[in-house]
């Protein structure tokens, strides 16, 4: 599966809210942060491949 590309749309907690970049018509998905790079924040674009997710640089 993947890769996927997400844009963090709202940090909430200890979750993330990630819209995925080609449907964006589709609702938010919630991560646990835990499994998303530390350095994330809101409009941060992540990588989701092979189970894990990547921070893009900008």
């Amino acid at each position: 599966m993947g890769p996927y590309y997400y844009v963090v749309k709202k940090l909430d907690g200890d979750y993330a809210h990630l819209e995925r970049t080609d449907l964006p018509e589709e609702e938010p998905i919630l991560v646990a942060r835990a499994l998303l790079p530390q350095e994330i924040e809101e409009g941060s674009r992540l990588l989701w491949e092979n189970l894990m997710y990547t921070l893009l640089e900008e």
